[in-house]
């Protein structure tokens, strides 16, 4: 079959809203040139993230009816643990009412200050619950996952060598846990490999460290792994998902992503000690440990979503929808991580603006002219995401980019080629856009609301030679 379509009919429709260029520069302005800011209302495609965004499917909404909302011992939960438990084979299940917080009883469970937590990349939340415990967060993914243009089937694999060097050198002893986050986030959307996640497996039981998966996109990693990964094509989504988690010792999950809910997560895990200790301090700021912050009617789409999202048919058209907004950028001669990630466009932006210096946000610039062109939101993930430092210094990011991300079953290709089209004009006049600076920020997850103005003058190019 030549042509993807989507796997679905719709059956409800939401008008969208469109917006005068005027009026979009009032709206940004008032949002203090953060996108985060921005009343939903103003938009009028939003690519800010694919995080709870995405449409439910009609067996969702058929479930969301039969919640059993009882406070302890819920129906709702029953079916939830079970499905769980079967796509992951861990004995202990622990439903949060999102991604985070399953983040932050992980870390305060199990991590003192001075320990360090290794992962491919670690993401903002991630991130920022590791450093909250006073832990390190360092990021070892392989060389060519910081290499935007590089090809590579599998750019979020760990790099082996160089976590074997500190698990078994003087900082071993303070590495509290390894974790792989699948797909990479920070990366690009960038699976990781069977074959490397069994080696991380066995270097974990080398030293005897616990590993855990950072789960929110499994499924879309497990289709890479399927059309990408030798031995695996004539396995199903699900069989790879399996393995996966099997050769972890837990897993924490936002729902929002490939649990295609709009609220939700869980913890996972096999250790009877760790578990109670996770559910005693979910008691005080989630809920009682069969709904963990969640309406009934949560779990129950919860667990219908981690049903459909292993789909083949799914699948296909989630990954190739991405690849086809990948190709339109890269005709058009837009610098984009390459090959494209499972959830998202990510562009260069160091690459496409490089008359703006790091720490005048190239990635800034470029998300509030997508927004200012034709009232698209996206997201940085570069230097005010990454840059600044627990100590309150701040660097570059090792890459600057600005994601795209597609929120799962809500737009049509011809909504994509209207992203398409305002990408083209905004590259157009890339070479005019002006560096920002920071008004305010927060010290701790900036991005969501720093306010930010722009520099009078374009920035004064930089000689990278």
């Amino acid at each position: 079959m030549g042509v993807i379509i989507e796997p679905f009919r719709i059956k409800t429709v939401e008008p969208l809203r469109f917006t005068t260029r005027a009026e979009r520069e009032r709206a940004l302005a008032k949002a203090g040139y953060n996108v985060f800011k921005l009343r939903a209302h103003d938009v009028t495609i939003d690519l800010l993230t694919d995080s709870g965004t995405g449409a439910m499917s009609a067996a969702q909404w058929g479930a969301l009816m039969q919640g059993d909302e009882s406070y302890a011992g819920s129906r709702s939960f029953e079916r939830f643990d079970s499905v769980v438990r079967d796509l992951t084979g861990f004995k202990h299940v622990i439903p949060t009412h999102q991604g985070r917080a399953a983040e932050r009883i992980l870390f305060h469970s199990t991590l003192q200050p001075g320990d360090v937590v290794i992962n491919n990349i670690h993401f903002d939340t991630t991130r920022a619950n590791v450093e909250y415990e006073g832990a390190e967060a360092r990021d070892l993914v392989m060389p060519e996952g910081r290499l935007p243009a590089f090809i590579h089937p599998f750019k979020g694999n760990m790099h082996l060598e160089a976590l074997e060097s500190v698990l078994r050198g003087e900082e071993g002893a303070r590495v509290a846990m390894v974790m792989l986050t699948v797909t990479n986030n920070s990366g690009g959307g960038q699976p990781v490999s069977l074959e490397n996640i069994r080696a991380v497996r066995a270097l974990c039981d080398r030293y005897g460290k616990a590993f855990f998966l950072d789960a929110c996109r499994f499924a879309e990693n497990a289709w890479f792994i399927k059309q990408r990964e030798a031995g695996q094509h004539n396995r199903s989504p699900k069989e790879i998902a399996q393995e996966m988690f099997s050769l972890a010792d837990g897993c924490l999950m936002s729902a929002k992503k490939d649990g295609l809910a709009n609220i939700g997560g869980f913890l996972a895990m096999n250790d009877d000690a760790l578990a109670q200790k996770c559910r005693n301090l979910l008691i005080l700021t989630e809920g009682f440990p069969t709904y963990g912050g969640l309406a009934g009617y949560d779990l129950e789409a919860i667990a219908q979503g981690l049903v459909e999202v292993v789909d083949e048919n799914y699948l296909r058209y989630r990954i190739r929808s991405i690849e086809y907004l990948a190709e339109k950028f890269l005709a058009m001669g837009i610098p984009i991580v390459q090959p494209a990630g499972g959830h998202a466009v990510y562009v260069d932006a160091a690459a496409l603006l490089p008359h703006i210096p790091a720490l005048q946000y190239p990635g800034i610039a470029l998300v509030n002219s997508l927004y200012l062109e034709g009232g698209i939101r996206s997201c940085e993930i570069g230097t005010v995401m990454f840059g600044l430092h627990p100590d309150g210094h701040e660097t570059a990011a090792g890459m600057e980019l600005v994601r795209l991300a597609i929120p799962r079953r809500l737009y049509t290709q011809s909504h994509i080629d209207y992203v398409v089209e305002i990408a083209a004009a905004v590259k157009e006049i890339s070479w005019a856009l002006k560096g920002y600076r920071i008004v305010s920020a927060p010290p701790v997850l900036r991005h969501f609301t720093a306010e930010f103005e722009p520099l009078r003058a374009r920035a004064v190019p930089v000689d990278v030679s």
